[in-house]
């Protein structure tokens, strides 16, 4: 009990200085997640060991759990924040970006997994799949705020967003790939893959959570008509949509996390527009705010003993992913992609490609089903690599391309 009470002291306090410092933070290179994650570190076994995370459990199935959930809050959030008709405008856009970037993200981190570490391909597209998706937790730090707002194109933070929102229930079935070829015989691993995987798991996911979101939607628009609904209610209506394609979708075998961005989706259909606009705010606030706890739970489990078994390969293989997995990609796609009519935009884009809360998830995912743990000690020390280099750089590149911009014009 004494530990749960210095937990919820220690995630409290922590969020009300984020929420007090919030504007500082976000013209600073430490970003909320990095500050999130450090404060962890510091008070876990590896610091002054106030928190033990051992005595509550299993670290990795806590993590796990608690990154789905963080992850379905951020969805719903990114989903709210765009235009209720920018996924339809932009399909062709979203349509090179997941179809063609994400694998080629996974690929590319799969094969400089296997160079620099020397490790069985099969066994590297673990590592690939676990961090191919960009980051929306991490990504929301980069395209919110006002920092991002007054010197990033607007297309350019949608286009990220969207990408960012779409790709992390879409990178499932690259992590189910190696993981049922490592399991299953080969016939037996495609024929699920194929069938289980994209026709149900994906497919039924994206049809509940768009099914739940228009009639959520709907049901919104009914109780206001009646004079049913007081206003403040709305966010409470949607996170519980939220924890409804959360539940429900798992329950039935589905992707949820997949299930949640296309609920958002619908759910802006019917509800979308600029009599939202300070709903979608306070949603995005309380999705910035609910993802401190997950970070700090990492800091306080992150494997340093097994990091340092890397050595010197684990920290050149996080360097050339950062550098290698997303900025050849979005170079080749610059001209099938509107929003990076400029080269320093397309630069920007092809940096800005966290590594985050989905890598946390999918690399516990890995482990728990697989039993191996390369996916969970690569994985975490490229997601540190990313709060690191990412968070240092988003509010100086900002600047830098606003400038660059403002004097063009």
């Amino acid at each position: 009990m004494e530990q749960l009470n210095v937990a919820l002291a220690v995630v409290g306090g922590l969020v009300l200085v984020v929420g007090l410092l919030s504007s500082p933070l976000d013209r600073s290179w430490l970003s909320a997640p990095l500050f999130a994650f450090l404060f962890g570190v510091a008070l876990g076994p590896h610091g002054l060991n106030v928190l033990d995370p051992m005595a509550w459990g299993d670290g990795k199935q806590m993590l796990e759990q608690t990154a789905r959930l963080t992850l379905g809050i951020s969805l719903m959030g990114i989903a709210l924040r765009l235009p209720p008709s920018y996924p339809f405008v932009h399909w062709r856009s979203l349509l090179v970006l997941l179809a063609v970037g994400m694998p080629a993200m996974f690929l590319i981190s799969a094969l400089l997994t296997h160079w620099v570490m020397g490790w069985p391909l099969l066994m590297a597209l673990l590592v690939g799949s676990a961090i191919c998706a960009t980051d929306p937790v991490v990504a929301s730090s980069i395209v919110t705020g006002g920092v991002a707002k007054e010197n990033l194109p607007e297309s350019f933070r949608h286009l990220l967003s969207s990408e960012s929102g779409a790709n992390d229930g879409l990178a499932y079935p690259l992590v189910l790939l190696p993981v049922l070829l490592l399991t299953l015989p080969a016939g037996d691993a495609w024929f699920d893959w194929f069938v289980t995987i994209w026709l149900w798991e994906v497919g039924g996911g994206i049809l509940i959570g768009v099914a739940l979101g228009w009639a959520t939607g709907r049901a919104l628009q009914w109780s206001e008509e009646r004079g049913y609904l007081d206003q403040p209610s709305f966010l409470s209506i949607t996170l519980a949509l939220t924890l409804l394609v959360l539940g429900l979708g798992e329950l039935l075998g589905t992707n949820s996390i997949l299930g949640v961005f296309a609920a958002g989706l619908a759910f802006d259909q019917e509800v979308g527009g600029k009599e939202r606009s300070e709903e979608d705010n306070v949603q995005e606030a309380v999705n910035i705010l609910l993802t401190m706890p997950i970070f700090v739970l990492f800091g306080l489990i992150a494997p340093w003993a097994e990091w340092r078994a890397l050595g010197s390969q684990g920290v050149l293989l996080a360097l050339l992913i950062l550098l290698l997995r997303r900025l050849p990609a979005m170079l080749l796609l610059k001209p099938w992609l509107p929003a990076m009519r400029d080269l320093p935009i397309t630069l920007i884009m092809g940096w800005f490609g966290p590594i985050g809360v989905s890598a946390l998830y999918y690399a516990t995912f890995i482990s728990s089903r697989t039993g191996y743990d390369l996916a969970w000690t690569v994985g975490t020390l490229i997601v540190v690599a990313s709060m690191l280099a990412h968070g240092m750089t988003a509010a100086p590149l900002a600047y830098r391309y606003g400038r660059w911009r403002r004097g063009k014009g």
